[in-house]
């Protein structure tokens, strides 16, 4: 069982980038979804995350700049961010709702220049 993010990098601020985050030995419509996010120095933290019936929620300091998503036919989920920002930098992971410890991958770093 497998969470693989990736689609990070280097952007300026106010750009946008896309996340991915493919799956493999689990199916990711019979689970609630979640993007995590861990800046240098600080908690991971749960930013965004998608549940059954699709409704989404998000973290308010993300709220109308990001939008999570998901293909189920591909197994993947999606974060869509715009207008990126400094303080949005960090380590970004998918995982369950609940998280579960066995998921937590690498992550992929993004990081917003001013």
């Amino acid at each position: 069982v497998q969470l693989q993010a990736s689609g990070g990098g280097l952007v300026q601020a106010w750009g946008c980038l896309r996340l991915s985050c493919a799956a493999s030995g689990i199916i990711l419509s019979d689970n609630s979804m979640a993007w995590y996010r861990q800046a240098p120095g600080k908690h991971r933290d749960y930013i965004a995350g998608i549940i059954t019936g699709e409704r989404t929620s998000y973290l308010d300091s993300v709220k109308g700049r990001f939008t999570i998503s998901r293909d189920n036919a591909a197994n993947t989920l999606y974060l869509q961010m715009y207008n990126l920002k400094p303080e949005d930098t960090g380590v970004y992971y998918c995982n369950t709702i609940p998280f579960r410890r066995d998921l937590w991958g690498q992550g992929t770093l993004v990081t917003v220049s001013s």
